[in-house]
């Protein structure tokens, strides 16, 4: 199952909505990147799966002080 490692976010339910108002289901797949990120604090790399949007996010703040903000341990 594609999942952010960092956020828990995975695909959401959607519906699709035709001209004459038909609604179906359908799936709004998220952007999952497997990535090998440099942890400068801890001195090593470490295997991730994250969205696109979490590594703008780390390229921003930083990847320990993004997974301390998720409750996460790397």
């Amino acid at each position: 199952m594609a999942k952010s490692d960092i956020t828990g976010k995975r695909k959401l339910l959607a519906r699709n909505v035709s001209h004459s108002n038909i609604k179906t289901k359908r799936w709004q797949h998220i952007n999952i990147q497997a990535r090998r990120l440099w942890v400068p604090e801890l001195g090593r790399f470490v295997r991730l799966n994250v969205t696109t949007r979490d590594l703008r996010t780390i390229d921003k703040i930083g990847l320990l002080a993004y997974a301390k903000e998720n409750n996460i341990q790397l």
